[in-house]
């Protein structure tokens, strides 16, 4: 049986309101909307009547009596200048909430036509620190390639990581000088920051150092059996301690999903070779470049992507390339999202252009930057540490879970030490997620631990309260704490707004595989958190005055509970059962 949510219902009732625009003129368009008048406004009668030179309200009274909607609405009804305002009948709802309670997918739908989507996100670079400026890529990549597997999508997460190119070189040398063992230990502490400072300080102070590195740089680009065992040793160290960080913050990144630089870099001389092959490529100032139409520096002059530097080398413009042919060719991507910073988004934009030009990225296969903004500190300028060095992402989500233990305070005292611990867990990485996702992604925002930590307003923490609050009312209630998903009874306006609100959840879930925005689902979430409180407030659960209204209003409980956790693991957000 279908699943209504509240799109499909208006969907339903444009259809049943169309059948009746047409027995007065065929093709005429309702314009259904929901409305604060009423549950939805038909707007159409007017436009109709003034091609017909008719009296609009005559023309919708004519259109809502013939209307069968008999089986939907309580009331069709003509207002104003000639709007139609119709109210959903309480059964019609309460129905819908049933099937929706006895679905597991709590109304939401899967993908009419399933893709292979790749989404490129995180993306760290080896023997460097995970900082905050990877926490946007992470985060918003993770939810929305949970979003895209609920849909049904088969989704190719593809973490992109810097794990090839000159500073290899220095990188290589420096374990040399500290020795294996030491080096080793160093990063398997997670001090790739220490360690790349050392090697930038020896190269940039040590003519002997600095030409060792340069030749250690055309060993591993010529495949050198030891320099490339070395390699290896510094990108295990680092996919070891990056593997940490995403388990700190709960997102199913892993191993697997590494592709680094260095899985294309055999493709590049393919790349050059084919650009040349289709008269694409032109050599400007002894660079080697394609000049995409339409893209122009400040003066109006042809913008170039460089595929190949003068001395012969190879730039992200040519791996990202490679990237594109290898998704469309070998994985057989129809998507590709590329969750990057804004900064990059003229870069991925010739990109794309030039692969289309090339054949490598058909008409049929979109390609898509999911861009975002930048982190700021309250100062609203780029969020830094005290000592105005980035800020470690490790750290920062230490510094989360610490505030969140001591923001709980008695609340959770009744818990014992073990399931606090992992409450202030959840509620630090929680908060940190939400205030990154509960906003516009292209905007930059305003790193604030108070606002984020709060248990009231739009933040993590309030939502995974109201959610604990549900679960120890259906604790309280025992034998009926799951009960059995028959129509509730709508008899408060509070009940009928919380069933009304739960039949958003499916609209919501496709609002953000649609336009790739986690906040849509964040709007959602709050919005139906808000409105418990109202009915939780207003209609008494356990103490209901009869055994059927209890039931009832156990069951909008227990549905709304079950949203908010499915809602918050699709953003990548832990719901603990008790606070």
């Amino acid at each position: 049986m279908p699943q209504w949510g509240v799109a499909d219902i208006q969907a339903l009732l444009t259809a049943r309101l169309r059948a009746a625009f047409d027995t007065v003129e065929p093709g005429a368009d309702p314009v259904l909307r929901p409305s604060e008048h009423a549950d939805f406004q038909a707007n159409g009668a007017l436009a109709l009547a003034k091609r017909l030179g008719r009296p609009p309200r005559d023309v919708a009274a004519e259109i809502a009596a013939v209307a069968d909607l008999d089986a939907v609405c309580a009331s069709v009804e003509v207002s104003g200048a000639g709007f139609i305002n119709l109210v959903l009948a309480d059964s019609y709802i309460a129905a819908q909430v049933g099937l929706l309670a006895a679905d597991e997918r709590l109304g939401s739908r899967t993908a009419a036509e399933p893709a292979r989507i790749v989404v490129d996100y995180s993306a760290p670079n080896v023997a460097k620190e995970m900082h905050v400026g990877h926490l946007r890529s992470t985060v918003i990549g993770d939810a929305l390639c949970r979003v895209l597997v609920h849909l049904g999508h088969d989704v190719v997460r593809e973490n992109h990581v810097g794990d090839w190119g000159t500073n290899f070189g220095m990188l290589i040398e420096h374990l040399l000088d500290v020795g294996e063992t030491e080096a080793v230990e160093e990063l398997s502490v997670g001090d790739l920051d220490g360690f790349y400072k050392a090697a930038r300080s020896s190269f940039d102070n040590d003519e002997g150092f600095r030409e060792r590195s340069r030749r250690r740089v055309v060993a591993l680009q010529s495949g050198d059996g030891e320099t490339l065992r070395l390699w290896r040793i510094l990108v295990a160290e680092s996919v070891g301690y990056f593997a940490e960080v995403y388990a700190k913050l709960g997102v199913l990144l892993n191993g697997a999903d590494i592709v680094g630089e260095s899985t294309y870099n055999p493709m590049l001389a393919d790349v050059v070779r084919d650009l040349e092959r289709a008269g694409l490529l032109v050599t400007s100032d002894g660079a080697r470049c394609v000049f995409p139409p339409g893209f122009a520096n400040r003066d109006g002059e042809p913008l170039p992507l460089i595929i190949q530097k003068s001395d012969g080398g190879f730039g992200y413009a040519t791996t990202d390339l490679a990237a594109i042919r290898d998704r469309v060719g070998r994985i057989g991507a129809s998507r590709i999202l590329y969750v990057v910073g804004s900064p990059q988004a003229q870069h991925l934009e010739m990109c794309f252009a030039v692969a289309r030009l090339a054949g490598w990225l058909p008409e049929s296969v979109e390609a898509v930057h999911v861009a975002f903004g930048s982190v700021l500190g309250t100062d609203h300028k780029m969020l830094k540490s005290r000592s105005g060095a980035t800020v470690k992402l490790v750290e920062l989500l230490d510094e989360a879970v610490e505030r969140a233990a001591a923001a709980a305070g008695e609340r959770g005292a009744a818990l014992a030490p073990d399931e606090r611990a992992r409450v202030a867990h959840a509620l630090g990485i929680g908060a940190v997620k939400y205030a990154d996702l509960s906003g516009d992604r292209t905007r930059d925002y305003v790193f604030d631990w108070d606002r984020m930590l709060a248990f009231d307003g739009n933040t993590a923490p309030y939502l995974q309260y109201a959610h604990a609050r549900i679960r120890s009312v259906l604790r309280q209630a025992g034998d009926g704490a799951s009960p059995a998903p028959v129509a509730p009874s709508l008899a408060e306006p509070a009940e009928r707004a919380l069933a009304l609100a739960l039949l958003g959840f499916g609209d919501a879930v496709d609002a953000v595989a649609a336009s790739y925005a986690p906040n849509r689902l964040c709007a959602y979430l709050f919005d139906l958190a808000t409105t418990f409180t109202s009915f939780y407030e207003t209609c008494p659960i356990l103490r209901a005055p009869d055994p059927e209204r209890r039931h009832s209003r156990l069951l909008l409980a227990r549905v709304t509970a079950d949203v908010l956790a499915t809602g918050l693991d699709l953003l990548g957000i832990a719901a603990p059962a008790r606070m």
